[in-house]
C-alpha cells in the first residue's frame, strides 16, 4: 500500500517533535497538535481529531501506569526511610566501595548491567534506585550521572543484547531466517562496544560535575525534589517573608515537614504523620491534637533506623536470590518481566507499611502510609506526566493502539503509520555494505520511536534477511545492528516515553533532560558498533 496524506502528516509530526526536543523546548504543544491533525486526516473528522488528543494520552497512561506505580512505591519507600534516617545508615556500607564519584559511577554501571542482563531493566532499576543510588549521590556523583550510568548499562547495553533470556535475538532471528544464537552472539559484541563507548564519553562529560563525598548531597537530593515548591507557593512565601521579616529558612523547614526545636535546640524533628503533599506546605495528614513530634535522635528511632537500614537491603537481596532460583532452577516458579516488576513494587509497599507502623504506631500509620504513597504518586506524575501526550502521539502510529485511539470499535484494522514509513524508506537504501548497515541502524531507531524496543524487531529482522545476502553482509550481523538501533532508542535510553521513565523516577531527574543527555554518547557508541559490524562481522 502506498503512503497516504496521513502518513506524511504523521512524518511531519515526528520531525517537528524531534526538532523541538533537540532545540531544548517543551514538546507537549507540538505533540498535541500533531496528534489532533494526524487523527483528523486519518478519519476525515475534526471532532475525532480533538477526541484523539484525550484518547491518545489516556492510552499512553494505561500502558505506562505500571511504570508510574513502581516509581511511586520506591519514592514512598525512600520517604519512610528518610523519616527515621535509615536511608543515611543504609548507604554507609557502600562507602567502602563508593569512595567518590568515579567509583560510584563504575559500581552503578556494573551492577546495573549485571542485574538487568538476568532480570531485564524494569524490575532491576528500582532495586538499584532504592539502595545504590542514594549511596552514589552521597559519594559525590550527580543524580544525572547516576541516571545515565544506569540507563546506558541496563536499559541499553544489557537489554540490547538480551543475551540471557534471548527474547530479542529470537524475534530478530526468526524474521531474518537465521539462528537465534548467531544473532545473540553478534548483538552481545555490538552492545558491549556501544555501551563502553557511551559510558566512557559520559564519564568524560561528568568529570567537572563530580563532588566530594558528603551526606549533604543525599539530603539535598531527597528534599530538593519531594519538597520542591511550586512557583505560586514560592511567590507567596516571598511575600509572607517580606511582610513578617522572617527568615526563609523557617518556611523551608515547614515545607519539608521539619519543625524547629525549642530555643537553643537546633536538632530537627519530623512530624509524626510523616506524609506531606510533596509540593509544599504542611503535612497532607495533620497530627492528632496534642501528639508530640517524633525526635529522630531518640533511642527508639535510632534502633529502628539501624534495623531497617539492614532489613531493606536484605529483603531486596533475598528477592534477587528468589528470582535467580526461578531463573536457573526448578525450585521456585520463574518470575520475569512484568511479574518481576510487580514483585519489586509490592515488596516496596510492604516495607513502607511495616516501617511506618514501627515508627508511628499502628494507629498513626494509617495516615502516614497514605501520606508517603501520596507523595510517591504526586512525584511520579509531576516528574513523568509530561511524557503522556508525547507517547500518545507515537502510539497513534502503532497499529496495535491506533484503533483504540481513533475509536474503531467494529474491528476495523488501523494502519501502522510508523511501520509503513520505515518500510517505504527501506526501499531507497543503496546496496552497499556500510550504507546498508547504517540504514538498518536508522530504521531500527525509527522503529524505537514509539517507545517499545521490541516491536520493531520483526521488521528489522525481515529487512536484514532480505538485504544481507545481496550486499555481502551476514544477515545475523545486520539483524543485530537493527536490534541495537531499536532497543537503544525505544528500549529505554533515547526515547523519554519508554521505560527510561523508571530510571528518571528513581534518580529524580527530568526524563526529557535525561534522554537528551544520553543522545550524544549513545549515538557515538552506535556509530562505532555499526562500523565494526560492517567491517568485521
Amino acid at each position: 500500500m502506498g503512503l497516504t496524506a496521513a502518513h506524511w502528516v504523521y512524518l511531519a509530526g515526528v520531525v517537528l517533535i524531534v526538532g523541538v526536543t533537540i532545540a531544548r523546548k517543551n514538546v507537549i504543544v507540538p505533540a498535541l497538535v500533531a496528534t489532533a491533525v494526524t487523527a483528523w486526516v486519518m478519519t476525515g473528522s475534526p471532532i475525532r481529531g480533538i477526541q484523539a488528543i484525550f484518547d491518545a494520552s489516556l492510552t499512553a497512561a494505561s500502558e505506562l501506569f505500571n511504570i508510574f506505580l513502581i516509581i511511586a512505591m520506591v519514592t514512598a519507600l525512600l520517604g519512610v526511610l528518610r523519616a527515621m534516617k535509615a536511608d543515611q545508615r543504609m548507604v554507609t556500607p557502600f562507602r567502602t566501595v563508593m569512595r567518590g564519584g568515579w567509583s560510584a559511577f563504575v559500581v552503578l554501571a556494573v551492577v546495573g548491567y549485571g542485574i538487568s542482563l538476568f532480570f531485564w531493566p524494569t524490575p532491576a532499576v528500582p532495586l538499584i534506585g532504592a539502595i545504590l543510588v542514594p549511596a552514589a549521590i552521597r559519594a559525590g556523583l550527580p543524580a544525572m550521572g547516576a541516571a545515565m550510568a544506569i540507563a546506558i548499562a541496563g536499559q541499553g547495553m544489557a537489554l540490547s543484547s538480551d543475551y540471557v533470556m534471548q527474547v530479542a535475538p529470537g524475534l530478530s532471528a526468526k524474521a531474518a531466517g537465521t539462528t537465534g544464537s548467531a544473532v545473540a552472539d553478534a548483538a552481545l559484541v555490538l552492545s558491549l562496544i556501544t555501551g563502553v563507548v557511551a559510558l566512557v564519553i559520559t564519564a568524560v562529560l561528568l568529570r567537572r560535575h563530580l563532588k566530594q563525598p558528603s551526606a549533604v548531597h543525599l539530603e539535598q537530593w531527597e528534599a530538593g525534589v519531594v519538597a520542591e515548591l511550586t512557583p505560586a507557593r514560592r511567590w507567596l512565601r516571598r511575600v509572607k517573608v517580606t511582610a513578617r521579616q522572617e527568615p526563609a529558612e523557617e518556611e523551608e523547614k515547614v515545607a519539608v515537614g521539619v519543625t524547629a526545636g525549642p530555643p537553643g535546640d537546633d536538632r530537627p524533628r519530623t512530624r509524626g504523620g510523616g506524609g506531606h503533599h510533596g509540593n509544599d506546605g504542611p503535612p497532607a495528614f495533620p497530627e492528632d491534637p496534642g501528639s508530640p513530634a517524633i525526635e529522630i535522635d531518640s533511642p527508639r528511632v535510632v534502633r529502628l533506623s539501624k534495623v531497617f537500614a539492614a532489613v531493606v537491603p536484605l529483603a531486596f537481596l533475598l528477592m534477587i536470590v528468589y528470582m535467580a532460583l526461578g531463573k536457573f532452577t526448578n525450585l521456585v516458579p520463574s518470575i520475569e518481566g512484568g511479574s518481576a516488576a510487580a514483585l519489586v513494587g509490592g515488596l516496596a509497599a510492604v516495607i513502607v507499611v511495616v516501617a511506618a507502623m514501627a515508627l508511628d504506631g499502628p494507629k498513626k500509620a494509617l495516615t502516614s502510609v497514605g501520606g508517603h504513597v501520596t507523595d510517591g504518586l504526586v512525584f511520579a506524575f509531576r516528574a513523568m506526566g509530561v511524557v503522556l501526550p508525547i507517547a500518545g502521539f507515537f502510539f497513534l502510529g502503532n497499529a496495535d493502539f491506533a484503533g483504540k485511539i481513533l475509536g474503531y470499535e467494529d474491528g476495523t484494522p488501523a494502519p501502522g503509520l510508523l511501520v509503513d514509513l520505515v518500510t517505504a524508506a527501506a526501499r531507497h537504501i543503496p546496496h552497499s555494505g556500510v550504507i546498508v548497515c547504517f540504514g538498518m541502524l536508522v530504521i531500527g531507531m525509527a522503529c524505537g520511536l514509539e517507545g517499545s524496543g521490541f516491536s520493531g524487531l520483526p521488521l528489522t529482522g525481515s529487512l536484514a534477511g532480505a538485504l544481507g545476502p545481496t550486499v555481502g553482509v551476514s544477515p545475523s550481523a545486520l539483524a543485530a545492528v537493527g536490534q541495537m538501533g531499536s532497543i537503544w532508542a525505544g528500549g529505554g535510553v533515547l526515547v523519554a516515553w519508554s521505560s527510561l521513565l523508571v530510571v528518571a523516577g528513581v534518580t529524580r531527574v527530568p526524563v526529557i533532560d535525561l534522554a537528551r543527555k544520553c543522545f550524544f554518547p549513545v549515538v557515538a557508541g552506535l556509530v562505532a558498533s555499526t562500523i565494526f559490524a560492517a567491517l568485521v562481522l
